[in-house]
């Protein structure tokens, strides 16, 4: 047997119901920790800061996930064992997290919560090109999406349906709502059940039967580039130390040394995986990573632009609802958690509509393809953020969700189906890892850069970070007209177009 054989409809629906336990903390996180961050004393412009602990996480972890998880097998299979042990330590984090007594021990949780949900996360895209052949992978990681979808409605809801229920929404200076504490310990037993179910119900095939398979190769050679020429690694390094000299004698915002510290910290790493002997884990990512596949360094530009617009998105959207629709920048006042709570149910709103939306991209995929799909999503999900600084009726902002829902689904879906192509199988986990750098990076520049802005520009007015999101979205949607996918490769080279 060379093709690897379709699964059924429930066969797909067990190895994909873990992430709706992965999307409930997540969406957890991105709801309720800025709100967490405030109530322990955070200033707004503090809170772009506090949150780089999420992609700096995902930086480092992923990467080294996906190394290892290509060389894992167990009794438990290849991506399993790191499912469930992602599952363990996130449960464990968010029934921390909302009792954290002061804002240090918060970020703190934040950085562990962060890792561990990227130790479950990073094996669940590189399980779906294990798994299914070519064909059915949009299908399988439109399904992940869907679960995305419903995992994130029900947890951003649940601080809104606790209050109707009755628990106390606000709380003394410097504790958090038993709304919020509640919605994050049922959150916990949600995501050990549903990723417990998928590393029950799932079987993976062994390494060498899946070497056997004829997917286990892509159509085309990646970049054959290797380590990277000393002169390269120290133009690196130096670059981040004039930026950090530069930012220093300017006297700019504090949070613009991380940007000079990935520069020259990306440098460093040249340097050392040049001095480390070859075939070890860090020299293997790095030489993965300078070879990556046309295809991919694509779709990293896309990537960089759309993440930047969510990661605007998650920051503040609290902060510019709660003060435009409600009125109120006081984190202890009534208005103020009204408003937060609202944003739990557009977040709820943007996922369930990214639900919908995850029914609908296998259809447009199939007549249109899967660069003209994204694009489309992503003018959408840009229109949507630029709407939030216009619509004034808070109620209207759902209408606002219909297009950030279509964009979320397809991020997390058509990227996937069109990398997927051109990744060998041996280094599906690692190219997985490494092409989380493109979500994590955008991350950490928008928590370096956007607080600046928003008070060198814009008047410290939240608001503006999400038009800046939304500009950066419909910018990502153009740059998928760059994207060549496997399949358009080998028409060109055939001389079909």
């Amino acid at each position: 047997m060379t093709e690897k054989p379709q699964l059924s409809f429930w066969q797909i629906w067990n190895m994909c119901f873990g992430f709706l336990g992965i999307q409930f903390g997540l969406a957890l996180q991105n709801a309720n920790v800025s709100r967490i961050f405030q109530t322990l004393g955070a200033e707004v412009d503090q809170v772009a800061g506090l949150w780089i602990a999420a992609p700096l996480t995902g930086l480092l972890v992923q990467p080294i996930v996906g190394y290892f998880s290509d060389r894992t097998w167990t009794r438990l299979g290849r991506r399993r064992p790191y499912f469930l042990a992602g599952a363990i330590v996130t449960t464990l984090a968010l029934f921390v997290m909302p009792n954290s007594p002061a804002l240090w021990i918060a970020a703190g949780t934040l950085w562990i919560l962060d890792a561990a949900i990227n130790i479950s996360m990073e094996p669940f895209r590189a399980f779906v090109g294990d798994q299914l052949p070519p064909r059915q992978r949009p299908a399988g990681f439109a399904m992940q999406s869907f679960f995305i979808g419903v995992g994130s409605v029900v947890a951003s809801l649940l601080p809104w349906l606790l209050a109707k229920w009755g628990v106390a929404n606000t709380a003394a200076p410097g504790e958090v709502p038993d709304t919020v504490r509640y919605a994050f310990y049922l959150g916990g037993a949600v995501v050990f059940a549903a990723i417990g179910w998928t590393v029950l119900r799932s079987r993976e095939y062994p390494p060498q039967v899946l070497a056997s398979f004829d997917d286990a190769e892509p159509g085309h050679a990646p970049h054959a580039r290797g380590e990277a020429p000393a002169g390269v690694a120290l133009g690196w390094l130096l670059a981040g130390a004039a930026l950090a000299a530069l930012i220093l004698a300017r006297g700019w915002d504090r949070m613009l040394y991380v940007l000079a510290g990935m520069v020259a910290g990306y440098g460093l790493l040249l340097l050392l995986a040049r001095a480390l002997p070859p075939g070890g884990m860090l020299p293997t990512i790095v030489s993965d990573m300078r070879a990556m596949p046309s295809t991919m360094r694509r779709l990293a530009v896309v990537q960089f632009f759309s993440w930047f617009a969510l990661f605007a998105m998650w920051i503040y959207t609290t902060a510019a609802v709660a003060g435009v629709h409600f009125g109120s920048s006081d984190p202890t006042s009534a208005a103020y958690n009204e408003g937060a709570n609202w944003v739990g149910v557009l977040f709820a709103a943007y996922n369930g509509f990214a639900a919908l939306a995850a029914i609908a991209i296998p259809w447009m995929v199939r007549a249109f393809g899967p660069r003209w799909s994204h694009l489309a999503n992503l003018a959408l999900g840009g229109i949507g953020l630029l709407s939030i600084a216009v619509v004034r009726d808070p109620q209207w902002l759902l209408l606002s969700m219909v297009g950030v829902g279509f964009a979320w689904a397809s991020i997390l879906s058509l990227p996937y189906v069109m990398l997927s192509e051109s990744l060998p199988a041996g280094k599906m986990g690692v190219y997985m890892g490494i092409f989380n750098f493109f979500i994590v990076i955008p991350q950490i520049v928008a928590a370096s850069l956007l607080g600046f802005l928003l008070r060198a520009l814009f008047g410290g007015q939240p608001v503006w970070a999400l038009s800046i999101g939304g500009a950066s979205m419909i910018l990502a949607g153009a740059c998928c007209l760059w994207i060549r996918t496997e399949s358009k490769a080998r028409a060109v080279r055939a001389g079909v177009e």
